[in-house]
Formats: structure tokens, C-alpha cells, sequence
């Protein structure tokens, strides 16, 4: 199984491109994530979604203890209820938030963009580049992928690029660490 980066299936350039491209710029080749994050995607909402349902259950079990204290039943029934709604729709909509992250190298800078209902393209310049991370937790070392993030001089700026195989994360360290060098030297 050919683990790199993935273009743009025919089938789904279409919608990737009728959401984004008000604010794409034109003539981008976008690489998608690896399919296997939509895994890693659905764990983490899992886990988040059992979390908080064990959190917002505590009303539930003053309530079926008889420690409720005269509050409406109703009310104790409500968040859990909440967070299991909450957490259909999240794993309802995770592949479609995954499918819309997506990076491109340029000459001059790296772009990356992602989200939904609130879409961002982040345009990187090599030469303002510090250092590039690769991150791997557990459930993405699992799957044989990693995170990798560049930071820049402004602290509020750091580009992620969740779900690379760990082959591209080195690869992506490695090229625009020397892109970065090379911009700040002024080569």
C-alpha cells in the first residue's frame, strides 16, 4: 500500500474545489493528507466523545442516587444527552473535515489550508521560517503517521499538517528546513 501524498481524487476535486476556491490561489496543485488520519480522526473524537459523556454524566448518577437534590430529571438527562449528539455529528462530519486539509510547496513559501464552515489558507514564506516539527502521538504512530508543524518568527503563526506518512513528514523536515536556510541567508 503506497503510503505518500495524495492528490486529488476526479470525484472529490470537484467539491474541494467548489468550497475553497474563493479563497485558493489560482493554479495550486493541493496534496491531500493520507487517508489513513480519517482513523486517527475518528479515534480522537471517540475518546473526546466518551470523556465528555462520562464528564456530563455526573447529574445523571446524583439523580439516579436519589442525591439530585429537587432539580427537573429532565435537566440531569440533557448534557449527556448533548454530548451524544455532539459527538455523531463530529464523527458524522470527520471525513469531510479531513478530506479538506491539504498543502502545497510553492518556490517562495509553503500553503496549507483546511476547515469547513471556517476555511483558512495559511501562506508560509521559507524565510520566515525558525524551525519545522514532526509530531507523533500513539494513535498516529499506529497508523504510521505524523504531524509535522513550522513555526515562524510570530508566535501566533505555526502551520500544521496533520496525517503525512512518516516518510513525508522526514521528507517535508528535511526540504523546507533547507528551503527556510536558504530564503534566511538570503541565497
Amino acid at each position: 500500500m503506497n503510503r505518500g501524498t495524495h492528490q486529488v481524487p476526479e470525484g472529490d476535486a470537484a467539491v474541494v474545489a467548489d468550497d475553497q476556491k474563493a479563497i485558493d490561489p489560482e493554479g495550486v496543485d493541493w496534496l491531500r493528507v493520507d487517508p489513513a488520519y480519517v482513523k486517527v480522526r475518528f479515534i480522537g473524537v471517540l475518546i473526546g466523545g466518551a470523556v465528555w459523556l462520562l464528564i456530563t454524566s455526573v447529574p445523571l448518577v446524583l439523580m439516579l442516587t436519589g442525591l439530585w437534590g429537587g432539580y427537573p430529571e429532565w435537566l440531569a438527562w440533557l448534557l449527556p444527552g448533548v454530548a451524544v449528539v455532539w459527538t455523531l455529528v463530529d464523527l458524522i462530519i470527520t471525513n469531510r473535515r479531513v478530506r479538506a486539509i491539504g498543502y502545497a510547496e510553492r518556490d517562495d513559501d509553503l500553503l496549507v489550508r483546511q476547515g469547513i464552515l471556517f476555511k483558512k489558507v495559511l501562506v508560509v514564506p521559507y524565510g520566515r521560517m525558525q524551525y519545522v516539527d514532526v509530531q507523533m502521538g500513539p494513535v498516529d504512530r499506529a497508523f504510521g503517521l505524523c504531524k509535522v508543524q513550522l513555526h515562524t518568527a510570530a508566535s501566533d503563526v505555526t502551520a500544521t499538517i496533520p496525517g503525512v506518512t512518516t516518510d513525508e513528514g522526514a521528507r517535508l523536515r528535511e526540504q523546507l528546513s533547507a528551503r527556510g536556510e536558504a530564503r534566511l541567508a538570503g541565497l
